[in-house]
């Protein structure tokens, strides 16, 4: 134990900086997110975040949208556990034959107007999994999609600019 700490005095931080984000586009999606979402959503977007069989790359980048340097928070953005609360659904992976029936189950336990994301490329077209006996392939074979975030997998700044895009008139 005694070597194992002389080792890391010795050492000192090894660590990498943080690696900073770029201000600007964050500063931008923060005065269009919060716009929008205080218009069309009275203050506050709440999502359901649904793994449909994905690898975890995915959720990874979600997390970080939660982190300090995004900090989903301040635009508005929360993340539920249940679909009667949620406002927008976000679904990752390719949806397997398994959580077919509950992706639909927590898509119709959603209040209207129902929101959907596809988020990363296995959930708009299948990606490497496609379309086999143990999956269905992209989210749109089983609940209609709003919007698709293509990426393997997406970074969180393409992931905000996602779900702003459904916020913008067409």
């Amino acid at each position: 134990m005694i070597r194992i700490l002389r080792q890391m005095f010795r050492t000192g931080i090894a660590t990498e900086p943080i690696a900073v984000a770029n201000d600007d586009n964050v500063k931008i999606m923060d005065i269009k997110l919060s716009k929008t979402a205080k218009r069309c959503l009275r203050k506050s977007l709440v999502i359901r975040q649904v793994d449909a069989g994905s690898c975890n790359g995915c959720e990874l980048e979600i997390h970080a949208i939660n982190n300090p340097i995004y900090n989903c928070e301040r635009f508005g953005i929360r993340f539920t556990a249940s679909p009667r609360f949620a406002d927008m659904v976000l679904v990752t992976g390719p949806v397997s034959r398994n959580m077919e029936v509950a992706l639909r189950r927590t898509y119709n336990a959603m209040a209207t107007p129902k929101l959907v994301v596809a988020l990363g490329d296995c959930a708009c077209n299948g990606g490497i999994f496609g379309e086999s006996y143990a999956s269905c392939g992209g989210v749109d074979k089983v609940i209609p999609v709003d919007v698709y975030i293509s990426g393997c997998p997406p970074v969180p700044e393409d992931i905000l600019q996602g779900i702003l895009k459904i916020f913008i008139p067409k």
